[in-house]
C-alpha cells in the first residue's frame, strides 16, 4: 500500500490572498500491507497537482463559455475533478506533473514540492445562502490498469482589490538601506503588484475620515452618531460614538448588529456593462480614488442626502446574516461609545457576476418622550424610576463602505495533514 500525505508549507495559516503563491509538500510512502507481501515494490504510473475553484449555487445559471471549455477539457482527460466536489469548476490552473513511473521500496518515501499562484481575478472563499465558492488543491495519481484516485486539500482565499491605475501608484521600501552608500553590484529588489496592493490597502483602511449622522424620528431629535472611518479590515473594531445631548427624544436603549447582505445580481443582468464588472472577476476598486477620499465622500453623500432616500428604499436587501451584536442601556447617558468587532472568519466585501456581498450596521433604538423619568430630580432623597415608560422602536441601517481582507499571516488557522491510502 502507498500512503499519500499532503501538507501546506505555511502550517500556521491555511489562508491565502488572491495573487499569492500556494506551496504544498506531497509525500508518497510505501507502508506495506498487513499480512501481505511487504517485500514487493509498489509502482505508480503518474501523479499531478493543480488548483481548482468550485462554485455551487441554487441560481439558474446559464453555463458560461469558460465553464463549458473547462468541462469539455476535463471530459477529454483522465482527471475528472468535477466528480470530487459538487459544483461547477470556474477556475482551473494548469496541472503540474509530479512524476511518471514512480517505484517505491518497502518503507521508502518520496517528497515532492508543489506551488501555484492564485489568480488575481478569482472570487474569495465564501459560504452564503444561495451560493458558495471554495478552493481545493487536487492531487491525482494512478496505478497501471487502475482508476485515478484523488486527494483534495482545501484552502481559504481572501480577495485583494485589483489596482486600477498601477502606474500612478508609487511604492518604495522604507528601509535604512537607502541612506547607505549605493552599491552598483547589488540588484534592487522589485516590488510585486501584490505588495503594492497590500501597501495601499493599509493606507485605505488606516485613513480616518469622521462622518456625522443626525438621528431623528417623527417625535424629534434623538442623537448624533459619529463613525470615525468608513473602511475596515477583518479583525478590526468598528468604533463610533453616540451623542444624546440637546435631544428632544430620550433614547432608552439601543442595539447595533454587524450584518452582511448577500445580494443576487441575476435580476440586474440586463444592465449596462458599466454597472457590472467582468463575469469572471472580482470587483476592481480604484484604490487611488479611495485613498484620496473622492469615492468615500461621494458614497457618503449619495447614501445620506435627501435626494437619495427614495433610491435607497428601492435598493435590494438580499439575504441578511448577523455576525456581531452589542446592546446598551443609555437612558441617563449624554454620550457613549460603540465598538463592534469584525470576526476573522467572515468574508470581505466582493462582487462577481452572480452575487455581491455588502456590509452594514443595523441600529435599533428604543426611544421615549418621557424626559428625566417624567419629573425633575429631587433636591433630597433618591430618584425613583416610574413603573412604566411609553417607548417606541426605530430602525436605521448604515452601510459600511467596505470591509477588506487582512494579512493571512495575522490569522491563526493551522493547516491539517490530508492523507489518502492507495491499496
Amino acid at each position: 500500500m502507498i500512503e499519500i500525505r499532503a501538507k501546506l508549507v505555511r502550517a500556521d495559516s491555511a489562508i491565502y490572498a488572491t495573487g499569492e503563491r500556494v506551496e504544498c509538500l506531497i509525500e508518497f510512502t510505501h507502508i506495506g500491507s498487513p499480512g501481505g507481501d511487504n517485500i514487493r515494490m509498489e509502482n505508480l504510473a503518474w501523479a499531478s497537482a493543480q488548483l481548482h475553484c468550485y462554485r455551487k449555487t441554487s441560481y439558474n445559471v446559464a453555463t458560461s463559455d469558460k465553464v463549458n471549455e473547462l468541462a469539455e477539457l476535463v471530459g477529454k482527460t483522465a482527471l475528472d475533478a468535477v466528480t470530487q466536489a459538487s459544483g461547477d469548476i470556474i477556475i482551473a490552473t494548469n496541472p503540474k506533473i509530479l512524476f511518471c513511473d514512480l517505484k517505491l521500496s518497502p518503507g521508502e518515501t518520496k517528497i515532492y514540492f508543489f506551488n501555484e499562484i492564485l489568480p488575481r481575478n478569482g472570487p474569495p472563499t465564501y459560504r452564503g445562502h444561495d451560493i458558495k465558492y471554495f478552493y481545493k488543491i487536487t492531487i491525482a495519481t494512478q496505478r497501471v490498469k487502475s482508476k485515478v484516485q484523488m486527494l483534495a486539500v482545501p484552502i481559504r482565499v481572501l480577495p485583494i482589490p485589483i489596482i486600477a491605475r498601477l502606474d500612478e501608484m508609487h511604492c518604495t521600501e522604507e528601509t535604512n538601506d537607502e541612506l547607505a552608500p549605493t552599491n552598483p553590484f547589488l540588484e534592487k529588489r522589485e516590488i510585486s503588484e501584490l505588495e503594492i496592493s497590500w501597501h495601499h490597502l493599509k493606507n485605505v483602511t488606516a485613513r480616518r475620515a469622521p462622518k456625522y449622522y443626525r438621528i431623528s424620528n417623527k417625535r424629534g431629535f434623538v442623537g448624533r452618531f459619529c463613525l470615525f472611518k468608513s473602511s475596515y479590515k477583518i479583525g478590526e473594531d468598528i468604533v463610533g460614538s453616540l451623542d444624546f445631548s440637546n435631544c428632544n427624544v430620550r433614547c432608552v436603549q439601543f442595539s447595533v448588529k454587524l450584518q452582511s447582505q448577500e445580494i443576487s445580481l441575476q435580476s440586474n443582468a440586463n444592465q449596462t456593462s458599466g454597472d457590472l464588472n467582468d463575469a469572471s472577476s472580482v470587483n476592481s476598486l480604484d484604490l487611488a480614488s479611495v485613498a484620496s477620499g473622492t469615492a468615500i465622500d461621494n458614497l457618503h453623500k449619495s447614501k445620506t442626502s435627501a435626494s437619495a432616500r427614495n433610491a435607497e428604499a428601492e435598493e435590494p436587501v438580499g439575504k441578511v446574516s448577523t455576525f456581531t451584536t452589542i446592546h446598551q442601556v443609555c437612558y441617563a447617558m449624554l454620550k457613549t461609545s460603540v465598538i463592534i468587532p469584525i470576526p476573522l472568519h467572515v468574508t470581505p466585501s466582493f462582487r462577481t457576476d452572480l452575487v455581491e456581498l455588502r456590509w452594514r450596521l443595523h441600529f435599533e433604538f428604543v426611544t421615549s418622550t418621557m424626559m428625566d423619568f417624567g419629573k425633575p430630580n429631587p433636591i433630597e432623597g433618591e430618584l425613583k424610576a416610574p413603573a412604566e415608560i411609553p417607548v417606541e422602536t426605530m430602525v436605521w441601517n448604515l452601510p459600511v463602505t467596505a470591509i477588506y481582507a487582512a494579512n493571512p499571516l495575522q490569522i491563526y488557522s493551522p493547516s491539517q495533514t490530508h492523507s489518502l491510502l492507495i491499496k
